[in-house]
């Protein structure tokens, strides 16, 4: 063609639209005239008004004579179609050495980007979407809640509110109350009542900045349950944006400051709830709840379930602990008023005793520490350790005992050792 026109439009019969085949022109072109090819085996219509039926906003036509067109025939129209072609920021290209894959040109920043289609049709539909969205924002997400409301009745109402209700009632026992509380955190209020279609990644990221460590753990699990729900048609978050989850220091108590501890404390019964904090490593709220009925004295043993995971666990008792069950009920609550008060009140009692000691640093929780690192320290076999603890993974574990103090054996011990035994078999 003249003028180094690339681009042709094929004009079919009976058709009101022409559809572009290559690239669409650009306006620095010399040319100022789109050519139209002609099939042969069908009848266009000729003249002036064959123009202006087929392509809108022609509305000039060369003359051409009212002829059958042969297939090498070009229809000459004004370049009045150019504007209207440019005002779209994204157009539709075809790679076939690319596999057949479509791509989307932003005409602005030159950048291509691929559609991951082969259909035409879906390519179209991409491209015509980005188009629009340019041309009426404010209308994208009303656009936007119209079409995700065809599947989900509730998204254009459903609030974090309705969100956190719902993981709340899948949770049971202690992960229930946990959430519960969570419902209260001051920071999560502006939240609480926006539509989750509606909301913007930066509200999220304030009401992290505005809270705590825990503000930031649960946000996350709620924003994911979300996302699993199809709540979110994608996270408002990116997983690498979240904030990083930094945990203040941990320590476990010492067998210093647990002997202090007990040594100061009047009430025989916290006193005994401590030295077994101490002796078995569950938590706070496991212990409490122990009953006389979760002693074998045949066995020597105790079992209970922890509340946290469900895990059974299953420890065997020493001679001194033996002695100290003795003096609790056999039926019932071992421990009658610290099992029917909140674990904020036992915790708070155990920090006013050591605020009195000067211990600082620790909490009920560290007792668990304590035994982990006590265990890793005599060599107490890692898979025993996790069962007695209720861990469900070695992960956790490891990190409940990584501030033990190991006492390393040289290793010219094990070789003598290994040489020795090498002796005895031979």
């Amino acid at each position: 063609m003249k003028n180094g026109w690339r681009g042709s439009q094929v004009v079919r019969h009976g058709s009101a639209k022409a559809a572009f085949v290559g690239s669409i022109p650009t306006l620095a072109s010399k040319s100022k005239r789109l050519c139209v090819k002609v099939f042969p085996q069908q009848r266009p219509p000729t003249g002036i008004k064959t123009g202006t039926k087929l392509v809108p906003g022609v509305t000039k036509c060369e003359q051409s004579p009212a002829r059958r067109l042969h297939r090498n025939d070009t229809v000459r129209f004004s370049s009045k179609l150019h504007p209207m072609l440019m005002k779209t920021r994204f157009r539709l290209i075809h790679r076939g050495e690319r596999g057949g894959q479509f791509y989307c040109v932003d005409s602005e920043t030159g950048q291509r980007f691929s559609l991951k289609t082969k259909d035409r049709d879906a390519a179209e539909q991409i491209v015509l979407a980005k188009n629009q969205a340019l041309r009426q924002p404010a209308l994208n997400l009303q656009i936007a809640k119209a079409y995700l409301a065809g599947t989900d009745n509730g998204v254009t109402t459903r609030t974090w509110q309705h969100a956190i209700e719902s993981l709340t009632n899948t949770k049971l026992g202690a992960n229930k109350e946990r959430w519960e509380r969570v419902v209260k955190d001051a920071a999560l209020m502006p939240l609480l009542p926006l539509v989750i279609i509606e909301t913007k990644g930066e509200a999220l990221l304030r009401a992290m900045q505005a809270g705590t460590v825990s503000t930031n753990v649960f946000l996350r699990r709620l924003h994911n349950f979300c996302v699993d729900m199809n709540w979110l048609p994608w996270p408002l978050v990116p997983k690498r944006q979240w904030p990083a989850v930094e945990y203040k220091e941990k320590r476990a108590v010492t067998l210093e400051e647990h002997q202090r501890i007990i040594a100061a404390e009047v009430n025989p019964e916290r006193k005994v709830f401590y030295h077994l904090c101490w002796q078995l490593g569950g938590s706070q709220g496991d212990i409490a709840h122990l009953k006389g009925e979760d002693v074998d004295w045949t066995n020597n043993t105790i079992s209970y379930t922890r509340k946290k995971t469900r895990v059974p666990v299953i420890v065997h008792l020493g001679a001194e602990t033996l002695n100290l069950l003795k003096d609790l009920p056999a039926e019932g609550p071992l421990f009658p008023y610290l099992s029917s008060v909140r674990a904020g009140d036992r915790a708070t009692e155990f920090k006013q005793r050591c605020g009195q000691l000067g211990i600082n640093g620790v909490t009920l929780h560290s007792y668990r520490y304590s035994w982990a690192e006590r265990a890793k320290i005599v060599g107490y076999p890692e898979r025993f350790a996790q069962e007695a603890l209720g861990h469900n993974s070695k992960a956790v574990h490891r990190a409940y005992a990584k501030r033990a103090l190991m006492r390393l054996p040289s290793l010219e011990e094990y070789e003598q050792k290994a040489a020795a035994k090498a002796e005895v078999a031979a």
